[in-house]
């Protein structure tokens, strides 16, 4: 097994090995800042790297599990591991990674970026929701069963987690913040943790598929378990509205990039 692992990392070009452990330390600080998992870089990246959607999808599914599991521990360790809110969660998001999966197989390239590009465009909708909300005093309570609200998040979480390898805290963020009325700091914590089990769950039936790029994956999740043992200390020292600022701000130009490649992949598939 190592033997084979040092022989394709031999055969791989030492500059798409730099920009994997680059971006897996990028997506690692985006992680533990922002409770994203960090596929929403990694997933463009492995397609701009030339691999297919499906294949950036379950490869990035493997690497999130790397750094969702260090970024956690490090919550943990700091007092900010609230293990019921995960497991309220993350029960739900473990059956709906694994229909997410069955989607993203099915779905063609192009549309699956494109949805994926829809999917940030909406998360900014969200967080901006929120932030009306809390002008307006509603600070705390909302209109919704906190148990169905709950399932809703989670379920939304691991459905996008499977659907497009992005660990699913893009979505579950901003839910947790407009349906449950949680802060956006605790919102992140929460939403690391609750990705340790959808990227499980989807790079299992992922790697079963056989479309995990393993050398890829681990690559990418070391990088990842170094920046998000870096993000997770800086997290708690910050201002709310900073890191919203960022987070709707890095969700805007992400967007832009996906809506391209999916331009990008109708024109060869239309071609």
């Amino acid at each position: 097994m190592l033997f084979s692992i040092v022989v394709k990392l031999n055969i791989m070009n030492p500059t798409d090995i730099l920009i994997l452990a680059i971006g897996g330390l990028v997506s690692g600080i985006m992680a533990g800042l922002l409770g994203i998992g960090g596929g929403v870089i990694l997933v463009p990246l492995l397609v701009s790297l030339g691999n297919e959607p499906i294949k950036a999808t379950a490869t990035s599914s493997l690497a999130i599990v790397i750094t969702s599991v260090s970024g956690s521990i490090q919550n943990w360790r700091m007092g900010y591991f609230n293990l019921k809110k995960i497991l309220y969660l993350g029960i739900s998001a473990l059956f709906t990674a694994q229909l997410g999966v069955v989607l993203a197989i099915n779905i063609p390239p192009y549309l699956l970026l494109a949805l994926f590009g829809l999917l940030l465009l909406t998360n900014i909708y969200l967080v901006q929701l929120r932030k009306q909300l809390l002008a307006k005093g509603n600070t705390d309570k909302t209109p919704f069963n906190p148990t169905i609200a709950r399932i809703a998040t989670g379920g939304a979480g691991g459905l996008l987690a499977g659907l497009f390898g992005v660990g699913g805290g893009v979505i579950m963020v901003p839910l947790q913040m407009l349906l449950l009325g949680e802060q956006i700091k605790l919102a992140i914590q929460t939403s690391l943790g609750v990705i340790i089990s959808t990227a499980v769950s989807s790079s299992v039936t992922q790697a079963y598929a056989g479309n995990v790029l393993f050398i890829q994956g681990i690559i990418l999740g070391c990088g990842g378990l170094i920046g998000a043992q870096i993000s997770t200390r800086v997290l708690p020292k910050l201002p709310d509205h900073v890191v919203s600022i960022v987070f709707r701000s890095f969700l805007g130009i992400l967007s832009i990039y996906i809506f391209y490649r999916a331009w990008l992949s109708y024109q060869g598939s239309a071609s």
